[in-house]
């Protein structure tokens, strides 16, 4: 099969790898029909994540079509059109029957990685890094999908890829972090970034009853997409962002501040600069000048949320700002499995249109290209949708 294969920082392409094959009684095989560049690809892309090892395969944004089972699998079957989380979960540990599927305590089989590095493992994830279990990733012909009757969600058939595809990692990703703020009606909700993620956090701040939400950015296309939806914007490199969120909100500070950045923030400001020497000579693996700014800038009492990913230990953390305001800080990977039957019936709904925020539909052939215009914002360039068979097809 056909895959894009990570050679080193910066270094991707489309190679041959043997076709999965079914390990354990409760596999499956999905042929991919539809996968996704992630920003969160891009971290590995550019040498931001640990244990990440040449030959790995990329992508946890996909769907497609079952063509093989284990012996044990009930619930899907051959034929069967499905979509997978990203966040793998074996179904039966105490945090997957508590609804936490990301915090699985069986999926990850290299967990001592992982302990290392957080203290306790997280479930495992597609294609990113040998910390979160080391399997490959969708951004192929064809996956392996572990614990097939927990993760293989089917996709009704009038439902076009482009609408359900999303709801393997960014719509539930903006839907959780707009939920984790406790938006109440009639708040103002500050959105940092405004790419995929921050646009589905912005729809879901609306549709959870913020009266208002401030979108922060400095990409043109992005902050006017922002504005599409409703959002008030603000330019990080023509107006200073504290100020600007005080002076908009009578000083009162907006009353939820939601950071969809993350570990790779764009400023010239002092402490971003330092960050940014200290990531590339590896004595830290984050630039978290957002979440500082957010903690700074969200009114007393008010609550952070943090969909960004972050990878490690960060500098300088405003520890006394949180106490002093009495702040809430909420995070974590998503809980995909939770929130898809929701939103896919918000989707079914119209109440939102998934589709909306892709921007290029290209063959899986084209990924090495479709990565560099992600990073450089190349035509625009917002979210990536490749199609393993697009070639076969046409």
């Amino acid at each position: 099969m056909r895959a894009v294969t990570y050679h080193g920082t910066g270094k991707i392409s489309v190679d041959n790898h043997p076709d999965p094959q079914i390990l354990t009684p409760y596999d499956a095989i999905v042929r991919v029909t539809s996968t996704a560049i992630c920003g969160s690809d891009l971290h590995m892309y550019s040498g931001y994540i640990p244990t990440v090892q040449k030959g790995d395969v990329f992508g946890h944004e996909f769907m497609g079509e079952i063509v093989e089972t284990g012996s044990e699998v009930k619930k899907v079957a051959a034929g069967d059109r499905v979509l997978v989380p990203f966040t793998i979960a074996c179904g039966n540990c105490n945090h997957c029957r508590n609804g936490m599927t990301s915090l699985c305590d069986n999926s990850n089989p290299n967990a001592w990685m992982a302990d290392m590095l957080l203290g306790y493992t997280c479930s495992g994830l597609y294609g990113y890094s040998h910390a979160f279990g080391g399997y490959p990733g969708g951004q192929a012909e064809y996956v392996r999908i572990a614990y097939a009757d927990a993760n293989a969600f089917k996709v009704p058939d009038d439902l076009p890829d482009e609408q359900a595809l999303f709801l393997t990692d960014i719509f539930p990703t903006g839907w959780q972090a707009a939920e984790q703020a406790d938006i109440a009606p009639g708040d103002t909700v500050a959105v940092w970034g405004c790419g995929p993620v921050g646009w589905f956090t912005i729809q879901s701040a609306f549709l959870l009853g913020a009266e208002r939400v401030i979108a922060i950015d400095r990409i043109p296309y992005r902050l006017e997409r922002a504005r599409a939806l409703g959002a008030d914007t603000i330019n990080f490199e023509e107006d200073d962002v504290v100020e600007t969120l005080k002076t908009t909100t009578a000083g009162r500070g907006p009353d939820r501040a939601i950071d969809c950045v993350g570990m790779e923030a764009h400023s010239f400001a002092p402490d971003n600069v330092a960050d940014k020497v200290k990531q590339t000579l590896k004595l830290q693996f984050d630039r978290a000048h957002v979440i500082r700014q957010a903690i700074y800038a969200v009114g007393k009492g008010g609550v952070v949320s943090v969909p960004g990913v972050y990878a490690g230990f960060i500098d300088k953390f405003p520890m006394g700002i949180v106490v002093n305001k009495g702040l809430t800080i909420r995070s974590g990977q998503t809980h995909v499995h939770k929130h898809v039957p929701k939103l896919l019936e918000m989707i079914q709904d119209g109440r939102i249109d998934p589709s909306k925020v892709i921007s290029h539909v290209l063959p899986l052939e084209s990924a090495p290209e479709a990565y560099k215009m992600f990073v450089d914002k190349v035509d625009n360039c917002e979210k990536v949708v490749l199609k393993p068979f697009a070639a076969q097809a046409a």
